[in-house]
């Protein structure tokens, strides 16, 4: 539908007849008829018969849908057959730039699309080259810097220092402000790496404002502007230093740096697993929580009731509301019992017990749906990452 030239849909499709408008993609026949069916809503999808579970699954990426589309039976199978073998995906990247050296006026084009194309991966692909494995080692130096700086800075004793040091130079506008002191100019070092990273990839992504929405750039953001904003606020509040250390706003702000860690999701394929994860189980997320909350819902009423509601003479202070109750069933359920509130009460104790196998079982209840597509979506960027190594590697050869 977005193809406005016959170049356009080449670029999609692996011909093209004008005469009879007709698309030819180069892809297996009967597994496009399954797919095809489940897009258009007659039935649900599952494996083509005698074929391979690991093929069907790459004709499933190639038409854009996942694992979690298949039923359970085969996101099962598919499951085993990717713990068993370990496949590279074939990389249909390459073709791209053939095609277009081959147009008229493509042979121009390609030079500095291979070169944009070059520097996306280096940038979002840390697997991808040796410098985007270089460029991908210095930003997480970068990050474990400014988490230490950031840990070592709320010590008593780092803070003591720091205010000495602020104490000598009070006769400066800017001696409160954030590049005077040593962890300051770390600070300073790491975000100008940060920002400078997040410009290059801001100037060379294919769509800006798809760039804009993903939710690492967003990250990227939340961790860099709370710095550009304190340094105003201490530049603004500079001649008064006891309103900059009482501001809350500052230390909120200056707080948000923990931000930071989140970037190692861009180098690291377990902390990628885990957004995935949570992005395609947020339904399963919301159902546990509901769970919870229905069984805190109850067990709390029944515990004041027991506890506080019976017996008013020897009744237990620590349950005096279900408000209060609800503290002490959330951490009965996920068996935390920290010990500040307890029952007293032999019928109290009988509910506690209750109350803590049936947290059990309530946790556990999702958690089988949620491992399935941990492990589907461990395996899919697991697989990703090798596309993009064999690939620059074949590239690299030639």
């Amino acid at each position: 539908h977005g193809c406005r030239s016959e170049r356009d849909v080449l670029e999609v499709c692996d011909d093209y007849d004008r005469e009879r408008n007709e698309y030819f993609f180069d892809r297996h026949s009967e597994a496009f008829g399954f797919i095809l069916l489940y897009v258009r809503g007659h039935g649900k999808l599952r494996f083509a018969p005698r074929m391979c579970e690991l093929s069907f699954y790459n004709e499933m990426i190639y038409w854009g849908l996942e694992g979690a589309h298949l039923e359970y039976c085969c996101q099962r199978r598919l499951d085993d057959r990717m713990s068993d073998t370990y496949t590279f995906y074939s990389a249909d990247e390459p073709g791209v730039l053939g095609r277009d050296e081959a147009r008229p006026g493509g042979a121009e084009a390609a030079p500095s699309r291979r070169w944009l194309e070059r520097m996306r991966r280096t940038f979002e692909e840390p697997t991808s080259s040796l410098a985007a494995q270089i460029l991908a080692s210095v930003s997480v130096v970068f990050v474990i810097v400014s988490m230490v700086v950031l840990c070592a800075s709320t010590l008593p004793d780092w803070r003591n220092a720091a205010a000495d040091n602020r104490s000598l130079d009070d006769r400066s506008r800017y001696s409160a402000g954030p590049g005077r002191e040593p962890s300051g100019i770390i600070e300073a070092i790491c975000i100008g790496w940060f920002t400078a990273e997040c410009i290059v990839r801001f100037l060379v992504s294919k769509n800006k404002c798809e760039f804009v929405k993903r939710p690492l750039n967003i990250i990227d953001l939340l961790a860099i502007t709370p710095y550009y904003i304190s340094v105003l606020m201490t530049v603004f509040t500079g001649e008064n230093s006891q309103l900059q250390r009482a501001g809350v706003t500052l230390r909120v702000l200056r707080m948000m740096r923990i931000f930071w860690v989140i970037k190692l999701a861009r180098h690291f394929i377990g902390l990628q697993t885990l957004g995935l994860t949570l992005k395609r189980c947020y339904r399963e997320m919301v159902m546990l929580l509901v769970f919870i909350c229905v069984a805190m819902a109850i067990f709390s009423a029944l515990s004041q009731l027991l506890e506080h509601g019976l017996d008013l003479e020897t009744s237990n202070k620590d349950f005096t509301s279900i408000p209060a109750a609800c503290w002490w069933v959330i951490i009965s359920m996920t068996t935390v019992g920290y010990g500040d509130m307890y029952p007293i009460t032999v019928p109290g104790r009988i509910l506690g017990g209750v109350c803590v196998v049936s947290g059990i079982v309530l946790l556990a209840l999702p958690i089988t749906f949620i491992y399935h597509s941990f492990v589907q979506c461990y395996h899919e960027l697991k697989f990703r990452s090798a596309r993009y190594s064999r690939s620059l590697s074949t590239e690299f050869l030639n």
